[in-house]
């Protein structure tokens, strides 16, 4: 898929992507490097993507979270950051313990909020700061077999638009809401339904596609041009949305 944007369409931005090593992340990446970004993609295995500097990350360890952070301010401003981490399991809601919560909060909503609060100083000195999440379509119609992603997800969006209220005047906040995109992240899903529910692979991907208008999968690149969009300097008057990619699934206006 083409890179629909200048190759200095981010000249002079630094940017941090968390969740870097595939998927939605990944392609992020790629696209800001691009774009002219200077791109740090945080990550628990930390592959070498061209263009991009590559940081072993675990984001459910709050010390790590803070020396990772604290290395990168110190080389310079941050201007960009994508908020992204794996889902947790599928199922039904009520087939996980109260502990199942834990991991996935800390990876998801309890880092972003560590590290949007380490770099929201330096965006507000440089005069520019956009944070965009990766949450889901569920945040506005929950999913089925998906209790616990749901749930997360809903935190994270009403988390992003308390901030929204609070940050100051140069900086955006958005969320990105993923629809079924062809993602390893999807095949997971799709076992641990498969497990829990005792539905086949191939009905669970069907029903999937019975709600998609567009009837196929979401390219993460596709994804990556709606996050873009909203991180160039000229998307300043765009705060406070949630933007649904999902090839028309969401049946809600």
């Amino acid at each position: 898929m083409d890179i629909p944007y200048t190759s200095d369409a981010m000249k002079g931005m630094r940017a941090i992507v968390c969740g870097a090593s595939k998927g939605i992340g990944r392609a992020t990446a790629e696209m800001f490097a691009s774009c002219g970004a200077d791109v740090i993609g945080l990550s628990r295995t930390a592959p070498e993507i061209v263009g991009v500097e590559s940081v072993k990350i675990d984001l459910e360890n709050e010390d790590e979270i803070q020396l990772t952070i604290s290395k990168i301010l110190d080389a310079g401003p941050v201007h960009i950051l994508v908020n992204n981490a794996g889902g947790p399991p599928g199922g039904p809601l009520l087939s996980n313990d109260s502990q199942a919560f834990d991991a996935p909060f800390r990876r998801h909503l309890f880092a972003a909020h560590s590290i949007t609060r380490r770099v929201v100083p330096s965006m507000e000195e440089a005069g520019i700061g956009r944070i965009v999440n990766i949450i889901s379509t569920s945040v506005r119609e929950p999913i089925p077999n998906i209790g616990l992603s749901n749930t997360l997800r809903g935190a994270m969006a009403s988390w992003a638009k308390s901030l929204n209220l609070e940050l100051p005047t140069c900086i955006t906040i958005n969320n990105i809401l993923p629809g079924f995109t062809d993602t390893g992240r999807l095949d997971s899903l799709a076992d641990s339904i498969e497990e829990k529910t005792g539905k086949s692979k191939a009905e669970i991907h069907e029903g999937w596609m019975s709600q998609v208008p567009i009837q196929r999968l979401i390219n993460p690149m596709e994804t990556a041009s709606a996050i873009t969009f909203l991180c160039l300097p000229q998307s300043g008057g765009i705060r406070g949305v949630s933007l649904a990619v999902d090839g028309g699934r969401m049946r809600s206006i």
